[in-house]
């Protein structure tokens, strides 16, 4: 199970990770994705939130993303937690637009 949120900027970002974590998303399971590779960085670090790397892509998907342009590598990180591949294009959009997308999940594939 996941649930997939969008928010304009850090503050909506924090507010909807907390409502995530209401629900009973565990903080580690939550993911915040920014298309600029820095700010999603630093906004998984300053909200405390996961990072999709080699556990939940496996060794050979998070070496190849080294490799990719960062719209495959964020389609690629979306599936990794969980959604199908025509949400993982529609979300990529939604960052194109400098909107930030929020996952939780229960699980990790």
């Amino acid at each position: 199970m996941y649930k997939i949120e969008v928010a304009e900027n850090g503050v909506q970002a924090t507010d909807t990770i907390g409502m995530l974590q209401s629900q009973g998303f565990n903080k580690e399971n939550i993911y915040i994705f920014a298309h600029d590779k820095d700010r999603s960085e630093h906004l998984s670090d300053a909200t405390d939130t996961g990072e999709v790397g080699m556990k939940e892509q496996g060794l050979f998907d998070s070496v190849g993303n080294v490799f990719k342009k960062r719209g495959d590598e964020l389609r690629s990180k979306f599936e990794s937690v969980g959604l199908t591949k025509v949400e993982a294009e529609q979300y990529e959009k939604v960052l194109d637009e400098g909107k930030l997308v929020i996952v939780g999940t229960d699980e990790v594939n």
